[in-house]
Formats: structure tokens, C-alpha cells, sequence
């Protein structure tokens, strides 16, 4: 299958999913490698589509309407990972990655898809099972989520939030 129409088909096998779907599972449906199938993904996404790596699979981000984003930074500890997380998707936003500045690796960013507080206790089983420490620990709980809502005042009352639990990264 060349790769014009491998990307075809697997834009489409990733849009009609209903759940994220594994690159493992893409690779055999493709008859590739899932080496290949991260390599497509990557060209997908520098050709503008809107699919995101999550730790469950690859989702297409489903755009209801105009979105709004913004980055955030924030601070806090690992124990206050779910509450940070809770106060951003009950005021109704969707946290699209986490991003840490690290001082000898630069930057790594993570997509996460989080929009729900499902979401959000699927994201931290998934860091319990696998026994995976957060980005944070390299930068002492120092990120930024890309943070996104269909308004400004949304992603205002996102902000004022995370100031009042004391969240919000001035410095």
C-alpha cells in the first residue's frame, strides 16, 4: 500500500473510532510496522489534521465549533494532580497536553485529551498501572497545559480557578 493512501486510510480508521485505537491495532489493520504508523501520524499532524497520541490510543479531536485555546502554567505537587485536573474539565474545558521545560532536554510536551473527570481517572490508573511518574517530577511541578473551550470566559474561569486552589504559575 503506498503511503498517500495508507495515511487515507488510517485518517479514516482513527476519525470512525469511537474510543482511541492503538498504533499496535493500526499496524496490523495496515499490514506495517507500528514504527510506521507513528511516522504517519506525524505527517498527518504536520499536514494540519488534528490527531492526538494518547495514552490509550490515537483519537481525532472532534471540533464542535469554533474552539478557543490557551496555555496555562501551573504548579503543584503530584498528590494534587487529579484535583488540578478536575478544576479545569468542571468548568468546562478540555486539557489537550502538558508541557514541561526541562534545563538540559528543552522541552517535552505529552498530548492528554482530558475532558472529563472519567478521563481524568482513566489518565491517573494509567499512570498507576504502569508505574510511570509525571512530566512534572523533572521540573519540580512546573508545566503548562495547552488548555482548550468554545469561549474566552471559559478559559477565564479556568484561570480564576486554578488561581484560587493556588495553582497558577506566575513566575
Amino acid at each position: 500500500m503506498e503511503g498517500d493512501v495508507r495515511r487515507e486510510e488510517l485518517l479514516r480508521l482513527i476519525s470512525q473510532s469511537k474510543k482511541p485505537i492503538s498504533g499496535t491495532e493500526l499496524a496490523q489493520k495496515l499490514h506495517v510496522s507500528r514504527q510506521i504508523i507513528v511516522q504517519d501520524v506525524a505527517l498527518l499532524r504536520a499536514g494540519k489534521y488534528p490527531v492526538f497520541a494518547t495514552n490509550r490510543g490515537y483519537i481525532m479531536l472532534q471540533n464542535s465549533g469554533h474552539q478557543i485555546t490557551r496555555v496555562i502554567r501551573v504548579k503543584h505537587n503530584n498528590h494534587q494532580i487529579e484535583e488540578e485536573l478536575n478544576a479545569i474539565v468542571d468548568c468546562g474545558a478540555r486539557v489537550l497536553d502538558v508541557t514541561v521545560e526541562h534545563e538540559i532536554y528543552g522541552v517535552i510536551r505529552a498530548d492528554l485529551k482530558v475532558a472529563s473527570r472519567q478521563d481524568v481517572k482513566i489518565f491517573l490508573k494509567d499512570l498507576s498501572d504502569n508505574r510511570t511518574k509525571p512530566l512534572t517530577d523533572l521540573t519540580n511541578g512546573i508545566h503548562s497545559h495547552t488548555v482548550e473551550a468554545e469561549s474566552e470566559e471559559i478559559l477565564d474561569l479556568v484561570e480564576q480557578t486554578l488561581r484560587e486552589k493556588g495553582f497558577l504559575y506566575l513566575s
